[in-house]
């Protein structure tokens, strides 16, 4: 799954991205409303952390942009503290959830979480498929009780399948969903990522549509 973090404070940037990162997420940052517009009309993301206090062009001008533009990406809002008023203008211009700063990132994530939930149709937070089991909350996997290891790009690739089980997937959108921007993103290697996943958690988990991509049954 992949997210675009849009924050002109570095540090926090830093730290969001991070912590994304390490929660199985492939991260772009943006520090200023024209890059992240640019981004956002270039690249495919599951989700995006807005600031709202953004050089260039404020965050509610590029939300109500987005949204005007057909884009339904969800779109988690930062708001200061106390600036209730923002975070009403941010729901109500298209947001669909916001965080109060300072936060702790273990609600972002959450939050986070649910949104992507959510926006894939998926109504528990642990996502299953037979005896499969993914839970993003740790970035978990098992089978029939347990523990699959992954690497980070194996463990992304079947997240966005199991989010969106049942439906085929091609290679060129898991390559747009699991790299950031700056990689090689060559759809040929997830081919591999695929294989390597067969290997782990079974080769009739992940089904071939000849000619169209992968799909996970929704068993």
């Amino acid at each position: 799954m992949r997210v675009l973090v849009v924050e002109d404070e570095t540090a926090l940037a830093a730290q969001l991205t991070a912590a994304l990162a390490a929660a199985g997420y492939a991260v772009d940052a943006a520090g200023d409303g024209a890059r992240a517009d640019y981004l956002c009309a270039t690249e495919r993301y599951d989700a995006v952390l807005l600031d709202l206090g953004l050089p260039a062009i404020d965050g509610l001008s590029l939300l109500r942009g987005w949204r005007d533009a057909g884009r339904t990406t969800p779109v988690l809002v930062l708001t200061a503290r106390g600036s209730w008023h923002d975070a009403v203008v941010g729901i109500d211009s298209g947001a669909d959830d916001y965080v109060t700063k300072p936060f702790r990132i273990e609600e972002v994530l959450a939050r986070l979480r649910a949104l992507i939930r959510r926006a894939s149709g998926q109504a528990s937070p642990v996502l299953k498929c037979g005896a499969l089991v993914l839970d993003p909350r740790g970035a978990h996997v098992s089978l029939n009780g347990t523990p699959v290891h992954l690497t980070s790009h194996e463990f992304r690739v079947l997240s966005y399948l199991m989010h969106h089980r049942g439906r085929v997937v091609s290679q060129g959108e898991l390559a747009e969903h699991v790299y950031e921007r700056d990689h090689d993103r060559d759809s040929n290697t997830v081919e591999v990522f695929i294989a390597r996943l067969r290997r782990k958690i079974g080769a009739a988990a992940i089904v071939t549509v000849r000619g169209l991509g992968y799909r996970m049954e929704q068993a």
